[in-house]
């Protein structure tokens, strides 16, 4: 099934490790096959990953961008991951922990990443963060 995407003007995404930024126009790009996408307001920059949500939300997305290199980041969201689950007490934020790793393990990464972004709303409202956004610039899906 083909990915549709409706681009803001200058809008940037992330296509299979290419950073790609649209026309002065609103534009629609339309991909037949399977890639890597993820639209600017997605990306994480490292230095963002700074509370432990967003500690497991970037590794999954360097899994997901980088899937040939993915063993490199695993390690690191499994780390992150435990030590998230092993503070929580939530069984709605717990289960949504559990399908994380499920996703990962089945190289179901952009998935996984979507799920995290729960995780980031559930601790910013925790901790009483006014966030920006989720994850690092732009308006919530």
């Amino acid at each position: 099934m083909p990915l549709k995407l409706s681009l803001k003007p200058g809008e940037k995404f992330v296509l299979n490790g290419a950073v790609v930024q649209n026309g002065d126009r609103r534009g629609v790009l339309v991909l037949q096959n399977k890639a890597s996408v993820l639209r600017e307001k997605d990306i994480m920059q490292q230095e963002a990953a700074n509370t432990p949500a967003r500690r497991i939300y970037f590794p999954v997305m360097m899994m997901y961008l980088d899937e040939a290199g993915a063993a490199r980041y695993y390690d690191e969201f499994v780390l992150r991951l435990t030590e998230f689950m092993g503070v929580i007490r939530n069984a709605e934020i717990l289960t949504d922990c559990v399908s994380i790793s499920k996703f990962c393990m089945e190289r179901e990464y952009y998935k996984a990443l979507m799920l995290c972004r729960k995780l980031i709303e559930y601790e910013d409202e925790r901790l009483g963060n006014v966030p920006s956004s989720v994850p690092a610039g732009g308006d919530k899906r």
